[in-house]
């Protein structure tokens, strides 16, 4: 199987949950996100555990040039990763013009940029290598327009078109993108985003490892794009492309709205 796995956002959630998996399998890792003691801990967990290596790169990934600089860091230490799952990201709930549009353009620069800077870098390496996989975290929030969450669903929606249509530029060299699209996950995402009191998140969520689990093995498989809870899959592919556009935006609306 490839050996070393470079995952973004690896100090929390999904990210961890994916370290975990990879780590299980006898993989290595380069583990990356802004809180180095966390990530430490992981190391310690993971090489103590599965005997593998683990490489921490404590990194702020807020854009291009922070993306582009972690990339010289990893490689100017020798790693060349055969699969690179780009994992962080962050929302933010509430109307787009009563946000603060530093934060908006924050989650534009890391949800799409970082992503971008380096899924290019490194699938270049992976195709003159002739072999990667490439996982790439969207969401089903990408298949809707999000008024609440306008700028979240938009970089999501982002990152699953981009990603399908580079699967299939990529066709015939040996590297894979797929695309994980998971309904909502009971992480901190919520407390960050504050979307805590909100329809969407008292209905409850996935856990990250259930969703780990599932995007990792449909990388691995190599599949385009994926969804870890097939009812909502069914909801999304074959029932909402039909509902009214403004039925749909007042659906939507009414979910990222917190209870009284």
């Amino acid at each position: 199987m490839p050996n070393l796995a470079l995952i973004t956002g690896a100090s929390s959630g999904i990210g961890k949950e994916f370290a975990r998996l990879h780590a299980a399998k006898g993989g290595d890792l380069a583990i990356t996100a802004r809180r180095e003691d966390e990530l430490t801990a992981l190391k310690q967990e993971l090489e103590s555990g599965h005997g593998i290596s683990v490489h921490v790169f404590a990194h702020d990934l807020s854009g291009h040039a922070q993306a582009k600089a972690l990339y010289e860091k990893i490689t100017s230490a020798g790693l060349t990763p055969d699969i690179l799952i780009n994992n962080a990201g962050f929302g933010g709930g509430g109307n787009h013009l009563a946000r603060d549009l530093s934060t908006e353009m924050d989650m534009i620069d890391l949800n799409i940029k970082a992503l971008v800077t380096l899924t290019w870098l490194v699938a270049k390496d992976m195709v003159t290598r002739g072999s990667g996989k490439i996982l790439n975290v969207g969401s089903t929030a990408g298949f809707v327009p999000g008024p609440g969450q306008a700028v979240y669903f938009a970089t999501k929606a982002f990152v699953n078109s981009y990603s399908q249509a580079l699967a299939h530029e990529l066709h015939g060299t040996g590297v894979t993108v797929t695309a994980l699209a998971p309904g909502y996950v009971e992480i901190e995402f919520a407390d960050r985003a504050d979307l805590r009191d909100t329809q969407m998140v008292k209905q409850g969520g996935a856990s990250p490892l259930s969703v780990a689990q599932h995007g990792y093995d449909a990388m691995m498989k190599g599949e385009l794009i994926t969804i870890n809870e097939k009812k909502l899959s069914i909801l999304l592919k074959r029932i909402t492309p039909f509902v009214p556009r403004r039925t749909l935006l007042k659906m939507v609306a009414a979910g990222q709205k917190k209870r009284s």
